[in-house]
């Protein structure tokens, strides 16, 4: 049998304080208050403000085969799909290829433009995550988050690599990376100060 070559990877933005999102989501807050306008620019101006020192690591999120996330991330939307949201990013969403949300709500899966096709899946992190590789193939499944899925994922043991972009402010509230996830056992594999964030990225020993 052939060794599977990818990896499973988590790629997150946090404050300095572990914190992926503010707290009162909305549609017009996807990121809740984070002290900012809470559309997200505090957490994600390095991305936007300045995407060509940080091209490597942007080029890296796009690399990935498949792609998880939870339904809060996703969306909005709780409960039972009572309409037709197809997540924050458009007709034309970034991803390019399946993307595996966890939700408790069965959904038809919802290709978009681009070869993006979103996949609703009902019956758990593992679950997920074997569709995923599957559909990565010998590729890398990137665990987006938000935080809450992250941890999860970290508390299965489930995560190879941890991308962490910190950001220079402290939210104090909200939703927290490693809430509740038992002691891991990381191994630095490098990092990169850049104007608006910290580029950290570690392997997940144990």
């Amino acid at each position: 049998m052939t060794e599977r070559t990818g990896r499973v990877i988590c790629d997150i933005t946090i404050s300095a304080d572990g914190y992926s999102a503010g707290l009162d989501q909305t549609e017009e807050r996807p990121f809740g208050d984070d002290g900012g306008d809470g559309t997200g620019d505090r957490l994600h101006a390095w991305m936007f403000d300045t995407p060509d020192e940080n091209r490597a690591e942007i080029d890296q999120l796009a690399a990935a085969g498949a792609f998880i996330m939870g339904r809060n991330m996703f969306g909005p939307v709780r409960g039972e799909w009572d309409r037709q949201w197809n997540g924050w990013w458009g007709g034309n969403p970034p991803f390019h290829a399946p993307v595996f949300v966890l939700t408790h709500h069965p959904r038809e899966p919802q290709p978009m433009d681009g070869g993006t096709t979103y996949h609703f899946v009902t019956d758990g992190i593992a679950s997920a995550l074997t569709q995923a590789r599957t559909a990565a193939g010998d590729g890398d499944v990137l665990v987006l988050g938000g935080a809450t899925t992250i941890n999860q994922y970290l508390t299965a043991g489930l995560i190879d690599e941890l991308r962490l972009h910190i950001v220079p402010f402290t939210l104090g509230a909200g939703t927290r990376l490693f809430e509740d996830v038992p002691p891991l056992k990381l191994e630095q594999v490098k990092s990169r100060p850049a104007t608006q964030v910290t580029h950290l990225t570690y392997r997940v020993l144990s």
